[in-house]
């Protein structure tokens, strides 16, 4: 059985998709990321929650505030990417379920009114969007760099609050000049799936 999607599009958002490393200096535009947040804002969530946040890095000075918290190996690619990402995870999600589950609006106080459920519900959910995100990216022509080697409290500390945990940085823009490593192995079917 094939699948419905065309091949083209299955290259495109998997088989050729890569983690870019360098990037052009073509502008990533602001209805760039509100087409690709418009798509991926529909990819699911337990209870709708939908904890993904996201600070777009533009600026100048912003940049040079997070390129000190990141990896040194990090911090080039970084520095020059048109676009930069803070993915994190607001534990502060459930204000938001009243609205989002309208069907089932005391879902904020009997699953969520502890901060632990909170946050192990969040970091997950988050984390679910945040790969429907660099699809999304994907899908728009762009490539996506995401990485998690950085001063997580620092970046914090700078671009978040205690509500919101950092969970990974996304450089976003045009593939540069040597962008990609060599593709790495994947496990085969027979490797990850088994049937009881």
């Amino acid at each position: 059985m094939s699948l419905v999607l065309d091949p083209a599009a299955q290259d495109l958002l998997f088989r050729e998709a890569r983690t870019a490393n360098t990037f052009t200096d073509e502008p990533v535009t602001d209805e760039q990321v509100q087409a690709i947040y418009d798509l991926v804002k529909f990819g699911p969530t337990a209870f709708n929650q939908s904890p993904l946040r996201v600070v777009l890095v533009r600026s100048a000075e912003g940049r040079e505030r997070l390129v000190r918290h990141m990896a040194e190996g990090n911090q080039p690619k970084t520095s020059t990417a048109p676009l930069v990402a803070i993915l994190a995870a607001d534990n502060e999600f459930h204000e938001e379920l009243p609205a989002l589950l309208p069907h089932f609006p005391q879902a904020k106080d009997v699953f969520f009114s502890e901060r632990p459920a909170r946050e192990s519900a969040a970091g997950l959910n988050a984390a679910l969007q945040a790969a429907y995100f660099i699809i999304g990216v994907r899908a728009a022509g762009l490539a996506a760099g995401p990485m998690t080697g950085y001063d997580a409290a620092g970046i914090q500390k700078e671009f978040l609050d205690d509500d919101h945990a950092p969970l990974m940085v996304v450089n976003i823009g045009k593939p540069g000049e040597d962008a990609w490593f060599p593709r790495s192995p994947r496990l085969s079917f027979d490797e990850v799936v088994t049937t009881v």
